[in-house]
């Protein structure tokens, strides 16, 4: 598989299922978790190339994963995906380093291209942190 390795974030179990299902079969590697602390968990244990994340789940909402994600220093886009967007949500969420912000629901192409510029810009980022 040369696909992007994607970490997909929502606390809606069958959305998670049925979008990992989706984006498998477009070729890119999915680990879908159902809430912020096992994303943190996620990330702890392996690199990701792009993070999905709804913003709002039960437990840590999805600006508080952003916060803990970007205190790890890792290297990975997000995009946020959610059906409860605000300006002030998406502006917060850029703030902390989100690459984008699309609503739910969306068209599975959509995602895929913004799924693809992310992993671009990350290959960018980590291009320019090794030289």
């Amino acid at each position: 598989m040369n696909g992007a390795k994607v970490l997909l974030v929502d606390d809606e179990v069958v959305f998670t299922k049925n979008m990992s299902k989706l984006l498998q079969n477009r070729g890119y590697a999915v680990t879908a978790v159902n809430s912020g602390e096992e994303a943190i968990n996620a990330v702890q244990q392996e690199s990701f190339d792009v993070l999905i994340l709804d913003l709002k789940m039960r437990g840590m909402d999805g600006l508080t994963t952003l916060r803990e994600v970007k205190k790890l220093g890792l290297i990975t886009k997000t995009v946020i995906l959610t059906g409860h967007g605000s300006i002030d949500s998406a502006m917060e969420a850029r703030k902390l380093g989100a690459y984008d912000f699309l609503p739910k629901p969306c068209e599975i192409g959509e995602l895929v291209a913004k799924i693809e510029e992310a992993w671009e810009k990350r290959a960018d980022v980590s291009k320019k942190e090794k030289t």
